[in-house]
């Protein structure tokens, strides 16, 4: 061994002693608070991932009402926007797992908001009104995924990074909704 491998073994070896002996001195105390502190950030960063996914289950099913309404004001449309319906109510419940109440989307595209199975938020706030023409209803259909799907990836900056791959797929998914509205249409 080298007189300067021998030092660095020597000088790593005091660095580890005097470490643990200054941890001995300080007070059992410290531990604990140290131990408190950690659980309070715990507790921090738990209600604000419970928040974050409140929010993007409220998103979606805001989503999904809004093609409930769509889907009522004219069921001509149901061919088409049966299958994307579907895929939106997917959503909420693909966001609400992990300890969200996320209750599933009415079974019908008629239901009343104030139905045992409809969405909490309904309740607090009417939906805007559909208009009577179905391409004008499909073009605010169309906005209503894209500010979802806007909503959605802006959230997934804050989420922790599993939940954030969810957002960021549902948000893809949002975007697809919207094209599939308008510009999927035109011929």
């Amino acid at each position: 061994m080298t007189t300067t491998g021998r030092r660095a073994l020597l000088a790593a070896g005091a660095a580890t002693g005097a470490s643990a002996v200054l941890a001995g001195c300080t007070s059992g105390d410290g531990g604990a608070r140290r131990a408190s502190a950690e659980r309070a950030r715990a507790e921090r960063v738990a209600r604000a991932e419970a928040a974050l996914r409140q929010r993007s289950v409220t998103t979606a099913r805001t989503l999904v009402e809004r093609y409930d309404a769509t889907l009522a004001a004219h069921p001509p449309l149901a061919a088409r926007l049966g299958p994307l319906r579907a895929s939106a109510a997917a959503h909420v419940k693909a966001l609400g797992e992990g300890g969200t109440d996320a209750r599933p989307a009415p079974a019908t595209p008629t239901a009343p908001a104030s139905s045992p199975t409809a969405p909490a938020v309904a309740a607090t706030a009417a939906p805007a009104p559909v208009p009577a023409d179905p391409a004008a209803a499909l073009g605010e259909l169309a906005s209503a995924a894209r500010r979802a799907a806007d909503a959605h990836a802006a959230a997934l900056l804050t989420a922790p990074p599993e939940y954030a791959r969810l957002l960021a797929s549902v948000a893809a998914a949002g975007a697809a909704h919207a094209f599939l509205l308008t510009e999927g249409a035109r011929p």
